[in-house]
């Protein structure tokens, strides 16, 4: 039985779009996912609720992007996220990293870390500050590990 090249042409073009589409919506229920996940919020609302922050942004508007999901710095688990998640203002624009652990007994996320970089280099710690409140007793010495400086080497584990 013989097919004609343009048969076999239509198949590819038709599979290529089919993966392709496939791919996308993969991608973007995936990117859907982070966003509406418990940590990712959290480190969002910690970001808007730092008025120095969002005055170094320029924001508001704040435009919060969809995370790199190959970027090395993004692990999850079920019990720690590690997110790296670029943010732009009007002014100029960063990356909010943010370390979570669930708590076993609330089966919620946690913030331990949530530290804005701004492109030019200055940072704001979102945990404290004057417009937060401190990292509470009992979390501190899990934050001492990550000391503010963003060094990738401290940063991956």
């Amino acid at each position: 039985m013989r097919i004609s090249t343009h048969k076999l042409q239509q198949l590819t073009i038709f599979t290529t779009v089919l993966t392709g589409g496939g791919i996308c919506t993969m991608y973007y229920l995936m990117q859907k996912n982070f966003a509406k996940s418990e940590y990712h919020r959290l480190a969002v609302e910690r970001l808007e609720n730092h008025l120095e922050a969002m005055e170094g942004l320029g924001a508001p508007p704040l435009k919060v992007h969809n995370i790199h999901l190959s970027d090395k710095d993004n692990r999850i688990d079920q019990n720690i996220a590690k997110v790296k998640i670029p943010v732009t203002g009007s002014k100029t624009g960063g990356y909010l990293y943010t370390i979570a652990s669930k708590d076993p007994a609330t089966n919620g996320w946690q913030l331990k870390l949530a530290t804005l970089q701004l492109r030019e280099g200055q940072t704001f710690d979102l945990l404290t500050g004057p417009e937060q409140p401190s990292v509470p007793v009992e979390h501190q010495a899990e934050t001492q590990e990550y000391d503010g400086d963003l060094d990738q080497s401290k940063w991956s584990r």
